[in-house]
């Protein structure tokens, strides 16, 4: 299925942040993180946000989760103003957050027993969804018994499991060894092309937001604005020798600023 294919047909929803700023009240003065921001998502696409650390991307997550209320600006999510948190936009964090006393299986079910939906259909959706993140046999595990990956694939099926519209992925591989991680963003890339939400991501890792994304949102530091949009308009799987990859790479490590760094910390390792 081509991406046009994949929009007309999405589960997902639309997200429209319109001139959003935000700023925090620290010791009696106003910080500022977010400046002027505007983005539209469409349903079902993958929306990558690169940027300096720190610079506002994560507090922006948190605004579209619901968490928080825009100092200025409006949100809304399929035309309708966003205020509050909501089942169908479901966050991924860099750590796991598993409850330690709970087996796998029960982690997973937390959103649907909350809900009070941990019926017949709701526990056969559970054993369905570790089944596509490849845990049915840790089902009965304890969080301490699963490595890191698995431990990030029990919180992608915890969020997975309600069917969400929206996921948000706050830097959801950060913490993995390097193979894991590309293990995991390809499956990510598959749950998100079978189920049809709508992917917000944000990443420090210029790569990963290119391999994963058809649209890549490039910020300034702090307070943020939109620098640039890339986009990535590459088939699945992608390749990370595509020269038309490495093309874009180049761009994004350019407006961060980060290209010089770049050539310079490479220089420095041949030595």
């Amino acid at each position: 299925m081509s991406l046009a294919e994949q929009l007309d047909t999405a589960f997902g929803l639309e997200l429209t942040i319109n001139q959003v700023s935000h700023a925090f009240h620290l010791d009696g003065q106003s910080l500022a993180v977010l400046d002027n921001v505007s983005l539209k998502v469409d349903a079902g696409e993958f929306v990558a946000l690169l940027g300096p650390s720190g610079c506002g991307k994560s507090t922006l997550l948190r605004l579209v989760a619901g968490l928080d209320h825009p100092t200025h600006g409006e949100i809304f999510e399929d035309r309708q103003p966003l205020t509050a948190p909501h089942p169908s936009r479901v966050v991924v964090f860099q750590d796991p957050t598993l409850y330690p006393w709970r087996r796998v299986w029960r982690n997973v079910a937390i959103g649907l027993q909350t809900q009070g939906k941990l019926t017949p259909q709701g526990r056969e959706r559970i054993d369905q969804t570790l089944e596509k993140v490849g845990l049915s046999q840790f089902a009965n595990a304890w969080p301490h018994q699963l490595s890191g990956g698995m431990a990030q694939r029990a919180a992608l099926a915890r969020a997975l499991v309600n069917h969400p519209r929206l996921l948000i992925l706050d830097e959801p591989l950060g913490k993995l060894d390097s193979l894991t991680r590309i293990r995991m963003q390809h499956e990510l890339v598959e749950l998100w092309r079978e189920q049809r939400f709508t992917a917000l991501m944000v990443t420090h890792d210029v790569e990963e937001a290119l391999l994963m994304a058809n649209r890549v949102v490039v910020f300034s530091p702090r307070p943020a604005r939109i620098i640039e949009t890339i986009h990535v308009d590459l088939p699945y799987p992608r390749r990370r020798n595509d020269p038309r990859l490495i093309a874009l790479r180049s761009k994004a490590l350019a407006l961060l600023g980060a290209e010089a760094t770049e050539v310079t910390e490479d220089a420095d390792n041949d030595h």
